[in-house]
């Protein structure tokens, strides 16, 4: 890079292609490659996209009888809750609701991964989980208290509950939250659409329920994730500390405008 005598940075224009590497890092197309998923940034999501593919593809191709019999298993029905609580709510998201995959490709991206990328894999894979169970928890709480009140019959303890939507829905509430204020409340707004036309159209209880308070539980969420992470702040603290300690020669580099 060459300087004037003032000591500013000038183009060199005779470098090759020196125009089109600034247009690739400051276009659309570098806004767009920075927020696509990679293994780097997003190996929560991605890993969690490969999982759910192979439980997808396993059954649609399975044994029809070994499917349902793991499916029953990983269910987060009122039986398997109150006998096998562990198992179930950590299984239980282990598959997608309905044979298609691709949406789920699609709901990560737009939910899980921006806000891996911002809080980092282990906050986000917590937020996650964190709507996955209290979502989960909830909505059959408010089915076992309609069996027993006779509202319910006792036949709904036992419905097939599994899938992913609980924590995806907590991690677009989470990431709300780390938005700027247009942003927060458009990704609110179409959250609150999708529940609103879920509610409307599907008429189950479960969901009725575990939707909104998944995006309830991400919105709780918005403190803890806007602090950093423990542990982070000392080596920041220190570094900044010892910068300040050095002479004024030693802490600002010194061009050569020659």
């Amino acid at each position: 890079m060459a300087y004037s005598r003032q000591g500013t940075a000038r183009l060199d224009l005779a470098a090759p292609y020196a125009g089109l590497r600034f247009g690739l890092r400051a276009g659309p197309l570098y806004w767009v490659l920075d927020r696509v998923p990679t293994p780097r940034r997003n190996p929560f999501a991605l890993g969690y996209l490969v999982v759910l593919a192979g439980t997808t593809l396993f059954a649609q191709f399975g044994d029809p009888g070994l499917v349902h019999q793991l499916q029953a298993m990983s269910s987060t029905d009122g039986h398997n809750l109150i006998h096998t609580p562990l198992r179930s709510l950590l299984m239980s998201g282990l598959w997608v609701a309905g044979p298609v995959w691709m949406p789920y490709l699609w709901a990560f991206a737009f939910t899980v991964a921006p806000l891996e990328r911002r809080v980092g894999s282990l906050r986000a894979a917590g937020a996650f989980a964190a709507g996955h169970v209290v979502g989960t928890l909830l909505s059959q709480l408010v089915v076992a208290i309609a069996v027993a009140t006779g509202r319910m019959g006792a036949s709904e303890l036992d419905v097939l509950d599994i899938g992913v939507s609980y924590g995806v829905l907590a991690s677009l509430g989470a990431l709300a939250g780390l938005l700027p204020v247009r942003g927060r409340w458009l990704a609110l707004a179409g959250a609150f659409a999708l529940i609103v036309h879920q509610i409307t159209t599907d008429g189950d209880l479960v969901t009725a329920i575990g939707h909104p308070t998944a995006l309830l539980v991400g919105i709780a969420l918005w403190g803890p994730l806007r602090r950093p992470p423990a542990g982070r702040g000392w080596w920041r603290r220190g570094r900044q500390s010892a910068e300040r300690a050095l002479p004024q020669s030693q802490s600002q580099p010194v061009l050569d405008n020659a």
